[in-house]
């Protein structure tokens, strides 16, 4: 039962990433103009009509989506206009640095919201839900960008203790010995990944305290607690392992909205990683790379949710039956 579980999932996640590429493909060329539309591409009108041509621009958008989804099932994403590249290898220099940036601040904000939700819950009505509580309540009310900006201007702009932008120090990064070149990365690293955790840990935090007062109410708690149970061990042992289901639940929910974090974040503090590529790239109607950048993060959206079912198959033996 539970391999087909996972096999109708896995058609429902392709059927999703085919709607995302049909619905992206169409959206971005029914807008005006196209690559080579713009001013800043110095050439002539009849080469300008060549290169149109040559990419497949004049032909109907039905034959072009099949050439582009023909192109897909060989491995082929296309070609770059304004960069001169394939964006397959566009693709392969931004995605690493998405996922690292992405994935360290998904695991720091899912830790520090399951602790400090299961803490509040715990010590409910204390100076510490409280303060918690409203800490949280005004970072969860912020715009991304806004954000991150506030965020860069302080540590970067006020104080001077990081680094603005960038994912390494163009200068003199390459000229460093490699225990100096990963502490400049790393300090490139801090303020967008702390942008993105604290923009993203309300949420949990707020989930997973309610979750956890669901749970200690409960008879088997009070059963622990007449046997004489360490409270540690009735808190993280017995409560906690029941209300961790709807976390990871609330994991493949959240990354829709996470990855759009991811956009805003990257542009702020130029983060040369997928969310930039895509916003340039819609800026110059770079077709094939908006388009490339929306079928991965789909495909990512799908990946992450494919996870988060099959731990909630692990953890919860109901969805298994």
């Amino acid at each position: 039962m539970v391999w087909w579980k996972i096999v109708a999932r896995l058609w429902q996640s392709l059927i999703v990433v085919a709607i995302v590429t049909t619905i992206s493909f169409f959206v971005i060329r029914l807008a005006p103009g196209d690559p080579f539309s713009y001013d800043s591409i110095k050439i002539t009108p009849a080469v300008r009509e060549q290169l149109r041509a040559e990419r497949g621009y004049d032909k109907p958008l039905p034959v072009q989506f099949v050439r582009y989804v023909t192109g897909l099932a060989h491995g082929e994403f296309g070609y770059s206009v304004t960069r001169q590249r394939g964006v397959g290898d566009l693709l392969a220099d931004a995605l690493p640095r998405t996922l690292l940036l992405a994935g360290t601040s998904l695991v720091l904000s899912i830790v520090l919201g399951v602790v400090i939700g299961v803490l509040q819950a715990v010590h409910r009505g204390e100076w510490f839900d409280r303060a918690s509580s409203a800490v949280l309540l005004f970072l969860f009310s912020l715009p991304d960008f806004w954000a991150a900006l506030m965020i860069m201007l302080m540590f970067s702009l006020w104080w001077h203790v990081l680094p603005a932008g960038g994912i390494v120090d163009a200068t003199m990064h390459d000229y460093l010995p490699p225990w100096r070149a990963f502490v400049d990365r790393l300090r490139h690293l801090v303020l967008p990944v702390t942008s993105l955790t604290l923009l993203s840990l309300a949420g949990i935090t707020r989930f997973q305290r309610a979750a956890m007062l669901e749970v200690l109410p409960s008879d088997f708690i009070r059963t622990a607690r007449a046997k004489g149970v360490p409270e540690r061990a009735i808190i993280w042992r017995h409560a906690f392992r029941t209300a961790i289901t709807p976390i990871i639940v609330l994991l493949g929910l959240t990354l829709a909205p996470f990855l759009g974090g991811v956009v805003f974040v990257e542009k702020v503090f130029a983060w040369p990683g997928l969310g930039s590529l895509a916003a340039d790239s819609i800026a110059s109607h770079d077709y094939d790379v908006v388009t490339a950048t929306v079928i991965v993060g789909a495909v990512l959206v799908v990946i992450g949710n494919l996870i988060s079912d099959l731990l909630h198959m692990a953890v919860d033996p109901r969805v298994r039956e």
